[in-house]
C-alpha cells in the first residue's frame, strides 16, 4: 500500500503530461487555423451622387490601408472625397479607426448611435436625436460610438465586425444607416473597410420614403 505523502503513481503523472501536451497542441492549432473572413477590393472612386434621393442598399469598400492619412467618405456623393471642404464628408477612415463629421472640434452636424443586434431592414426610421459626435483627445480624433465596431481575436489575430447597425446623422443633417461587413482586402490584407448602407438624401428620417427635397443649404 502506498503511504500518505509518497509520490503519485507513474500512470497519473503520464496522464497529466498527456493532457498538458494535448492542450498545448490544441492551442497552437487554434492560433494557426485562421478562419476565412470575407474580403473586398476597394470601390471605384467615381462619385455616384444621390441627387437628393433615397439610396440603398449599397455595398462600399474604403481603402483605409494608409496608417497616416484619413480617407473621407460622403453619403451624398456615394464615394470617397479627395481634399474635401468642411461639409463635403460624413465619415473618415484610417485603418480600423472611424470618425464622424460632427462634435465640438468638427464643422459638420454629424453624429452616430449604435443598435446592437439590429438588422438594417429592421430600422425603417432614423431617430431624431441621440447622436454622438467625434472628439479630439491628445491631438487625435476619435468617435466613441464607432471605436468598438469590431472584435479582435488574439488567437487568429483577425478583426471581425460586430453585429451592430449604426445610425448616422450626416454633416449636413441628413440620415444614413450602415452595417460593417469586413476589414480585409483580397489576400487577407487588412485595411479595406466594407459596409452596407442606406442613405436618405431627401432630407427626411424615413428610409422607406422616396421623397425628393432640395439639397440642404450649408455654411460657406
Amino acid at each position: 500500500m502506498t503511504a500518505s505523502g509518497d509520490a503519485p503513481p507513474k500512470w497519473l503523472i503520464g496522464a497529466i503530461a498527456a493532457v498538458v501536451v494535448l492542450g498545448a497542441i490544441g492551442y497552437v492549432g487554434l492560433t494557426l487555423r485562421r478562419p476565412e473572413l470575407p474580403s473586398f477590393p476597394p470601390s471605384p472612386l467615381e462619385p455616384r451622387p444621390a441627387n437628393g434621393q433615397r439610396v440603398g442598399p449599397v455595398l462600399y469598400t474604403v481603402d483605409a490601408r494608409d496608417t497616416a492619412a484619413w480617407r473621407f467618405f460622403s453619403f451624398s456623393q456615394g464615394s470617397i472625397v479627395v481634399d474635401p471642404r468642411p461639409f463635403d464628408w460624413d465619415l473618415a477612415f484610417r485603418r480600423f479607426e472611424i470618425i464622424v463629421n460632427g462634435g465640438e472640434a468638427f464643422p459638420g452636424m454629424g453624429g452616430v448611435q449604435e443598435i446592437d443586434g439590429a438588422s438594417l431592414d429592421s430600422l425603417p426610421l432614423a431617430p431624431e436625436d441621440g447622436y454622438v459626435g467625434s472628439q479630439v483627445i491628445s491631438g487625435d480624433s476619435l468617435s466613441a460610438s464607432l471605436g468598438d465596431w469590431y472584435d479582435y481575436s488574439f488567437l487568429s489575430h483577425l478583426l471581425s465586425p460586430r453585429p451592430r447597425t449604426y445610425l448616422i446623422r450626416t454633416a449636413d443633417g441628413r440620415y444614413a444607416k450602415l452595417r460593417f461587413e469586413s476589414y480585409y482586402c483580397p489576400l487577407a490584407q487588412p485595411g479595406c473597410v466594407t459596409f452596407e448602407y442606406y442613405y436618405q438624401g431627401g432630407g427626411g428620417r424615413d428610409f422607406q420614403s422616396d421623397g425628393v427635397l432640395p439639397e440642404a443649404s450649408l455654411p460657406p
